[in-house]
């Protein structure tokens, strides 16, 4: 198995325990160290504490801010602006994947994931290819 994400950390914000579950077991075989949350709010704090190399956002949270506000907050904080997120979702209509970039996210992956393409398109986002 390639390890491309060897070093990498990546911060999960997903509302569904198994979507995260999904992500984290795609991620750790291919080599990349997870942290997992379920809120706008508790992303922000793990971004700033935790400093990732790439941040997956579910733009539909159910608690709190949405994807689009936590992602909105997060460029707007210096120390974790830098920090490349990626909407991943199911909402991917073109007016929500303008609100997406508008709030600062830099791509899309879509929900339900492709498991064959989704280790390629984190390691295009992490700066592995």
């Amino acid at each position: 198995m390639n390890k491309e994400g060897t070093g990498k950390k990546i911060l999960v914000v997903d509302d569904k325990e198994e979507n995260r579950r999904l992500v984290r077991k795609i991620l750790t075989l291919h080599g990349y160290s997870i942290i997992e949350v379920a809120t706008g709010e508790l992303a922000i704090e793990m971004a700033e504490s935790e400093r990732p190399d790439l941040i997956l956002m579910d733009l539909r949270l159910r608690e709190g801010i949405d994807g689009i506000e936590a992602t909105r907050r997060l460029k707007a904080l210096p120390s974790v602006a830098h920090i490349p997120v990626v909407a991943i979702t199911a909402s991917v209509s073109p007016e929500d994947m303008q609100r997406a970039l508008d709030s600062g996210c830099s791509g899309f992956i879509r929900k339900p994931i492709d498991l064959d393409e989704f280790p390629g398109q984190i390691a295009q986002h992490t700066g592995q290819r």
